[in-house]
């Protein structure tokens, strides 16, 4: 089995991805330019929940301020995790030193993506705050698929955790 993962699609939305870290010279721009997309968007929504969403949740009512505060919370969780795997890559990428038994070949895993659709009051949310959920499911999405990594042919899918990691092993002293 090869130590890549397969990509998340819209099925493996609950599952956590493992992505394999590539260190190739042509991968250091592709990487840096997601690290900066990464950042930016915690740094906006960061701005967004601390000025203008704060004042907009104070005026919702009471149903709908209980998602505002739902959802920022899922969002703020979503975006540290990634920025937390943003954050190791570049530690790994700039030749820094990575926690115990993690390495380029053996990789942090990208939190799994839940999505949440159609609960109550979202629609009625301030569409900044929806539109940064959305954004960042897409970035979730763009980390998920970066550098094409996915399943290759004849590769089998892992039907669960403790099986990939099994895998892993197996892998590692073949």
């Amino acid at each position: 089995m090869s130590k890549s993962s397969r990509s998340l699609s819209e099925d493996d939305s609950d599952r956590v991805v493992t992505l394999p870290f590539r260190t190739r010279t042509d991968d250091r721009e592709e990487f840096f330019a997601l690290f900066r997309e990464g950042m930016a968007l915690v740094e906006r929504t960061a701005n967004y929940l601390d000025g203008p969403g704060r004042r907009e949740s104070k005026c919702l009512q009471p149903y709908i301020a209980l998602a505002y505060a739902t959802e920022s919370m899922r969002l703020t969780t979503r975006l540290t995790q990634l920025a937390t795997w943003l954050l190791a890559r570049r530690a790994i990428l700039n030749g820094d030193s990575v926690p115990p038994g993690s390495s380029a070949i053996n990789p942090l895993d990208l939190p799994p993506i839940s999505r949440v659709r159609g609960s109550r009051g979202y629609d009625e949310l301030p569409a900044q705050l929806r539109e940064l959920i959305e954004e960042a499911y897409r970035f979730h999405q763009k980390l998920s698929r970066f550098g094409g990594y996915g399943r290759r042919r004849g590769e089998r899918k892992v039907q669960n955790p403790v099986a990939r990691q099994m895998a892993q092993i197996q892998s590692a002293f073949a």
